[in-house]
């Protein structure tokens, strides 16, 4: 059989052959068998609601699929078969490929998970999380250190806090033949410890359409509380606030500690994040929430106003994820730009490069207008 038809025989699946004239053998029947277990409507639910059966099918797509096309499969069977309570038993969740919208699934599951199943969801949900710190630990840290250490150039240091090698660059034009040095006409310093001090607040809804949101809200603050130049605060809200800057120092506790699914206020977020703010003008708010809000319109609107007079960098993210153009409420956001407060979708990988411009006081609406070029 021609490669092009094979392909267009897996996509199209049995129906588009009712005759049987194009029999698939070997390894395209099995990738036939699996994709019609999961894609033929006629047979919704064709894994049944053993765990014997999927825990053959999850073996069977890792055999035939790239890992990339496995998690969206997975994705797939947990939206249109219902198997979400089959992730309830471990030997089934062991089998499953990690990835950001399974922890997204784990932890909306977290009420009604038998204790059996706790230790490997933990397992499933640090594998993950390690795997995205590690990608985005050093992006994050050279752009807040970078945006930081520019922020606070002295231009009268003294002896012991010159920086050299940005002095010596400065002033390459003043190199003098004659003597064979440099003169240093400007000289550029490194700061007093504890000028670069920032105080960035996340504000994390945790409403269910927030899921993959929260997961890397929950990594990039924990980043964030590493370094020593920023003081970090995490705090997730839906109708009720809960503080867990805690549990930052183990971004899998901190996600234990999210309660997917509730409603969403705020109002009550804000009225939380004004009462722990003590310089105004060296915080970074980021709101990262679609801006349903349950809460009281108005009276939001006046707190992120107070905010915003005060000297805070308010910045809200409608989504922090890779899941593409996300769903909100497109009046709120109108209403938070006229008062200065841009809101905008961010990939966790342009996040870094966020903070960057924010810390270095940037305008934000210019940033994210050239981030979309």
């Amino acid at each position: 059989m021609d490669s092009r038809i094979k392909k267009w025989r897996l996509i199209l699946g049995k129906q588009s052959d009712p005759e049987g004239e194009m029999s698939l053998e070997g390894t395209a029947a099995g990738m036939d068998d699996v994709l019609e277990a999961l894609y033929n409507s006629e047979r919704q639910g064709g894994l049944g609601a053993s765990s014997p059966n999927v825990n053959r099918w999850l073996g069977d797509i890792r055999k035939y699929f790239p890992t990339s096309v496995v998690q969206v499969m997975q994705k797939d069977a947990l939206e249109r078969l219902d198997l979400q309570k089959l992730l309830l038993e471990p030997e089934l969740l062991q089998m499953v490929e990690p990835d950001v919208s399974l922890v997204a699934t784990l932890l909306s599951l977290g009420k009604v998970m038998p204790q059996k199943t706790r230790e490997t969801a933990r397992a499933v949900i640090k594998k993950v999380v390690e795997e995205l710190e590690k990608k985005l630990r050093n992006p994050l840290r050279q752009a807040i250190e970078g945006a930081l250490s520019r922020s606070v150039r002295n231009r009268r240091p003294k002896l012991n806090e010159i920086d050299w090698n940005r002095t010596i660059r400065l002033n390459l034009k003043n190199y003098q033949q004659e003597y064979k040095t440099i003169i240093p006409e400007h000289l550029i310093g490194h700061g007093r410890r504890g000028q670069s001090l920032k105080h960035v607040v996340l504000l994390v809804d945790q409403s269910g359409s927030m899921a993959s949101s929260v997961v890397y809200a929950g990594i990039m603050g924990a980043i964030l509380a590493s370094l020593r130049s920023v003081k970090t605060h995490f705090i997730a809200f839906d109708t009720a606030v809960a503080d867990l800057t805690e549990d930052l120092k183990d971004p899998v506790d901190l996600l234990f500690g999210v309660q997917l699914g509730g409603g969403t206020d705020i109002n009550k977020a804000l009225g939380y994040a004004q009462s722990i703010l003590q310089q105004p003008a060296d915080t970074i708010l980021v709101l990262i929430s679609d801006l349903y809000e349950g809460g009281s319109q108005g009276e939001m609107l006046k707190k992120a106003a107070s905010l915003k007079a005060a000297g805070v960098n308010f910045i809200v993210l409608l989504a922090l994820d890779d899941q593409g153009a996300p769903s909100f409420d497109k009046n709120m956001a109108a209403k938070l730009a006229s008062l200065d407060i841009p809101s905008f979708a961010c990939s966790p990988d342009r996040f870094p490069a966020l903070m960057e411009a924010a810390i270095s006081k940037r305008d934000m609406k210019l940033w994210m207008d050239s981030q979309m070029v």
